[in-house]
């Protein structure tokens, strides 16, 4: 398949897509390493066919981004927390910020009244 029939790296017509189909990997040839790499990073459309493919890698957020959220489950503000307690959560490494709230959720449910 020549790479100008190629657009964002995928086949532009039917014909290019049935040879990209038939010179993969299968029964009768065994994929490549590389091959077998890049399936690592493949896209799975489940019930999928061509249009759900495309629709797919059309809507892909791009690595690191985040999606809508279902509701506000947090709310954004500013705070200021002294230096030793800063200190000690960062020190617990990634995903100390969760580990702060959930700190704090354990001291109201100690600490409400009524």
């Amino acid at each position: 398949m020549k790479s100008d029939a190629l657009h964002n790296g995928l086949p532009t017509s039917q014909e290019d897509w049935e040879k990209l189909i038939a010179a993969a990997p299968g029964e009768d040839r065994v994929p490549t390493p590389g091959e077998e790499a890049a399936w690592n990073k493949a896209v799975v459309v489940p019930e999928g066919g061509l249009s759900a493919l495309r629709s797919a890698l059309e809507t892909q957020r791009a690595r690191g981004q985040r999606g809508p959220q279902r509701g506000p489950t947090k709310v954004s503000l500013t705070v200021r927390y002294s230096p030793e307690v800063v200190a000690f959560f960062k020190a617990t490494g990634s995903g100390w910020q969760t580990r702060m709230d959930e700190a704090l959720r354990e001291y109201v449910a100690e600490h409400r009244t009524g």
